[in-house]
């Protein structure tokens, strides 16, 4: 009986560490990578614009 419960116990707090720490340390992790994601389209597409004016 005593191995369930501390089965149960373990099981439980590993879903709350799993739901309460890393699930937003990834969706930080994700929101940072889309921000870096962003910023580069836009330096890409500013460098290929700047690049394509003074071609001409």
């Amino acid at each position: 009986m005593g191995r369930v419960v501390m089965l149960v116990m373990g099981t439980l707090l590993g879903l709350f560490v799993v739901f309460n720490f890393l699930l937003p340390l990834l969706a930080g992790l994700l929101k940072i990578a889309l921000v870096i994601g962003v910023v580069a389209l836009l330096v890409f597409i500013a460098v290929t614009v700047l690049g394509k004016s003074r071609s001409h």
